[in-house]
């Protein structure tokens, strides 16, 4: 667990923006007046004028938010209602890397080296497995910050993929290391450095082989355990391992999870304060959705939160555990307090009240809980409402509003954003969409349709906030004449691990099946022309847009894709594999879903977008899809950012989404 951890923060946006309705009805989010003024794409990408007022807070103590206003960075103490300036601690060690070596500086200002990398090809320190898994960073401080544990990633089995750099007189090459499903891939080892004596132990996890997946680090309270999550290749199989932070040595595996499909573990261990030995587990591979467990040292699980939806941890005061939860709806977040009685009795003795809902506005509630749980900060919006920051008691009673955001959109046409649901292929769930009108509508008009696309795994695009998760550009288009349609579908996340895995083995199958439906909804109302439907997205969603104007020819006028996987097989092991299985695993599940096979369907126009120097979705994908496309004899559009990575940025964004409009005003 980071160092960091009791630390608890909120981004507190105004473009978090987002939007819900209950299966069957329709929310609406009235226009502003038509006559206002219209985006410029600049407006549209770099600027934030048109955000509700920004205010970034988060919990330094158990009285203290730090909160950055007015251009710089405050301490508010609650009790007292005092500011003063932050000035960032200087009384605790840091660990850090430079180049591939870990390093600490201590107290006065002095470093030395905790370890120094071998060669180029192991690193210490740094985040592994591409980021999956939850991991986000590679060093883990202990409670007591006596030990750092640490990642070795060693990849010198992993192959290089070339990437160019034109900025050099005469361009030069950059490799990077990226490992494709069923390829070698990285070996993880976890350190764990004593700064009283500068010794190194290595946590002896022997499970599953040389490249098994190491995650959810976690300390015990008392700093002398460290707990593992040990996830096998295939990620079917997982332990939950405990080790001695001196020794390295195993003390046992608390519990297991298998799955046919994949077991994901994303969470560290959550410590009941006051307890040892006793925490909180989320998974969501126990009971078909990702609930809170209570669990020991001794392996004893127990369901804490008893409910058909996702949850997640927010806190605990060792006897209410607080967490947000989907029960409400897929699209609103609330947050919610249990008590737990009889914990010195342990877990299978222990007592669970009755839940207790802390939030009832509705709407999305992103919340922050003080270290002590006394407590909490919200920061929630509906579709209509602008960003609100309440500071509230641990019972949900409102001691000050922090924010309360105007709408930032008068004086601009924002035309009409209504919300909905639409059955999924199978018939089994509703799935939620928004929809945005274009200026001066007129029910009697037909409108040409863009439908923005993502719908791969851990997203949700669709929320009730603010504008309902509004992408700027997607006004920028209703604003010249476009319905645009925005929809999750299965194999998107909070809704469940059936609906998360209806996906695995055939990535954009059960996507594209239902993106279908709401196609079909749309093509039923009197003023989509449906002769003119386009559909636009990026990465996950570039897959899917090329997937949609492949497989549905007769559907799909214009598509614009970007940075879009072509092959799975092409793509990173630990996503990838998650997903698609091994690709000699599920050889009838990669040739279905690759597109290299669909080229020569492709009717309507395709532009293909890509960041020349992206190490997320390398340009092996594309380029060989437009390759395809030329032994076919099929026309397709091609721009390459030169200087680009995955997300395309600054002065180049722009470009872009000029770029992708021009391209639908042309052809749509």
């Amino acid at each position: 667990m980071k160092r960091t951890a009791l630390i608890l923060g909120i981004l507190c946006l105004g473009l978090s923006l987002s939007a819900q309705t209950l299966p069957g009805e329709l929310a609406v989010r009235k226009a502003n007046d038509a006559s206002g003024k219209v985006l410029t794409m600049e407006e549209t990408i770099l600027s934030r004028d048109l955000s509700p007022k920004n205010l970034y807070c988060r919990w330094s103590g158990n009285d203290e938010i730090m909160m950055h206003k007015d251009g710089k960075w405050q301490v508010w103490n609650i009790n007292e209602d005092t500011y003063r300036d932050y000035k960032p601690s200087q009384s605790l060690p840091e660990a850090f890397t430079e180049g591939h070596s870990l390093y600490l500086r201590c107290k006065d200002g002095s470093q030395k080296v905790i370890a120094e990398s071998e060669n180029s090809q192991i690193t210490y320190g740094q985040s592994v497995s591409r980021n999956e898994f939850g991991i986000d960073g590679g060093i883990f401080w202990s409670p007591d910050s006596s030990k750092v544990a640490f990642y070795r990633k060693d990849e010198s089995r992993v192959t290089t993929f070339p990437l160019l750099d034109i900025t050099t007189r005469t361009g030069s090459l950059m490799e990077i290391k990226y490992p494709m499903a069923g390829m070698d891939s990285e070996n993880v080892q976890l350190g764990v450095y004593d700064l009283a004596d500068g010794s190194i132990v290595y946590i002896k996890a022997e499970d599953y082989g040389y490249d098994r997946y190491l995650t959810n680090i976690s300390w015990s309270s008392d700093a002398s355990r460290v707990y593992v999550s040990v996830l096998d290749r295939s990620q079917k199989h997982m332990k939950l391992n405990m080790y001695d932070a001196t020794t390295g040595e195993m003390l046992g595996t608390v519990l297991t999870e298998d799955n046919d499909r994949y077991v994901e573990p994303l969470d560290p261990l959550y410590f009941i304060k006051g307890q040892d030995g006793m925490f909180i587990y989320r998974t969501a591979n126990r009971d078909g959705y990702r609930n809170l467990y209570l669990c020991d040292n001794g392996g004893t699980v127990r369901r804490l939160t008893s409910v058909d939806a996702d949850v997640a941890y927010a806190g605990n005061d060792g006897k209410y555990v607080y967490y947000t939860s989907a029960e409400v709806s897929p699209v609103e977040n609330h947050l919610f307090r249990i008590e737990i009685k009889n914990l010195k009795r342990g877990v299978s003795k222990a007592v669970f009240g009755k839940p207790q809902r802390l939030t009832t506005e509705e709407g999305w509630h992103d919340i922050a809980m003080s270290p002590d749980c006394r407590h909490f900060t919200d920061s929630w919006s509906n579709l209509t409402t602008p960003r609100v920051i309440d500071l509230c008691t641990a019972d949900g009673k409102t001691v000050q509003n922090l924010l309360t955001a105007e709408d930032p959109t008068p004086g601009y046409a924002y035309t009409e954003i209504s919300l909905g649901t639409v059955r999924s292929a199978d018939g089994q769930y509703d799935n939620y969409y928004r929809l945005i009108k274009p200026k001066d509508f007129d029910p009697s008009k037909k409108y040409p349709v863009i439908v923005y696309v993502y719908g791969g795994p851990h997203s949700q695009m669709v929320q009730n906030t603010y504008m309902a998760l509004l992408r700027r550009w997607e006004m920028y288009m209703a604003q010249r004449g476009y319905l645009v349609y925005v929809q999750d579908n299965r194999g998107t996340q909070n809704r469940g691990l059936a609906f998360e895995q209806a996906i695995h083995g055939q990535c954009g199958q059960a996507e594209m099946a239902d993106q279908m439906e709401g196609v079909k909804m749309l093509m039923s109302l009197p003023y989509v022309d449906a002769e003119r439907i386009g559909v636009h997205g990026w990465s996950y969603g570039g897959f899917m847009t090329i997937s949609l104007i492949t497989n549905y020819p007769d559907i799909f006028k214009v598509g614009v894709a970007g940075g879009p996987v072509i092959d799975w097989k092409w793509y990173e092991v630990m996503y990838g594999e998650r997903y698609m299985d091994h690709p000699e695993a599920n050889p009838e599940g990669y040739a279905k879903t690759s597109l290299i096979n669909k080229a020569k369907d492709l009717k309507g126009k395709l532009l293909i977008c890509q960041g020349a120097v992206d190490p997320v979705v390398v340009w092996e994908h594309s380029l060989s899809f437009i390759r395809e496309c030329i032994k076919n004899n099929v026309q397709v559009d091609y721009f390459p950012y030169p200087c680009a990575e995955h997300n395309v940025m600054g002065k180049d964004r722009v470009h872009l989404h000029d770029k992708i409009s021009m391209y639908f005003e042309d052809y749509l």
